[in-house]
């Protein structure tokens, strides 16, 4: 399995990280892409990277919820990086409507530069979009019309933690986007088992988000990689597939994602 967005630099980790990565790779993880945050988390990612070389790969960009009044220096910092070494992904960037509104027209500006970030090193994108807590502000589609109006044709990348709806989930496939499927999937309430079976399984790659967003029966804990396989059962479940056509699939994906 190809563990497609995990955040295994953070101080969640700290105490045991070592552990856990051994989990992760004997729960059979050939690799785990790491999002990156903002300038404090590049150097605990990047030590990672040097650690495990060709297994835990990184990205580079600026999460919205670290959007604040400086975000011009963050977005000059992530520049400076692209500028110095090869990242694989722009990421992770977005929208987030959820804990706070505050800053929401610099993270729509900062998504639009770093979408210039990505065309300029024609690198594809890493998408965080989280909806308001009310459920009135949706940052899916919200990021989905900042696409099409940044309108590179070019533009690919993969819609991380997806928990929208089927009618969304067709939009982003047809913008030429994956989908990140997580924990939620295991979630009751999550929504996916009305999304899932009417998925091709091309269209799909695994994540975790670890530490957050646990699936069950770990959900409300700490999240890490090696539960993975617990998200790949949930969806050979709700497409009534085995979980092996899932792993061979999505690895598949994550793969060819990473050549083209």
């Amino acid at each position: 399995m190809i563990e497609t967005h995990a955040h295994i630099y953070d101080d969640q980790f700290d105490n045991d990280r070592n552990l856990m990565l051994e989990r992760a790779f004997d729960a059979g993880i050939k690799q785990i892409w790491m999002p990156n945050c903002a300038h404090e988390t590049i150097d605990g990612m990047l030590a990672l990277e040097a650690k495990y070389p060709e297994i835990c790969l990184p990205m580079m960009g600026v999460h919205p919820c670290y959007i604040k009044e400086n975000f011009e220096q963050e977005l000059a910092i992530v520049e400076n990086w692209l500028e110095k070494r090869p990242f694989f992904m722009i990421g992770e960037i977005g929208i987030d409507f959820y804990w706070d509104l505050t800053f929401v027209p610099q993270q729509e500006e900062a998504f639009l530069a770093q979408l210039g970030l990505a065309k300029k090193y024609n690198l594809p994108i890493c998408i965080h979009s989280r909806n308001s807590k009310n459920g009135e502000l949706n940052a899916i589609i919200r990021c989905i019309e900042l696409i099409e109006q940044f309108g590179w044709s070019g533009l690919r990348g993969i819609f991380h933690c997806f928990s929208g709806n089927l009618e969304e989930a067709q939009r982003v496939i047809n913008l030429n986007f994956l989908l990140g499927i997580g924990g939620v999937a295991t979630f009751k309430n999550g929504g996916m088992d009305k999304v899932l079976p009417f998925i091709d399984l091309k269209n799909i790659v695994l994540e975790t988000d670890a530490p957050y967003l646990a699936p069950v029966p770990h959900r409300g804990k700490r999240n890490e990689v090696a539960y993975l396989e617990l998200v790949a059962q949930k969806i050979a479940e709700l497409k009534e597939v085995s979980v092996k056509e899932v792993v061979q699939q999505t690895t598949e994906n994550a793969l060819t994602f990473l050549k083209t």
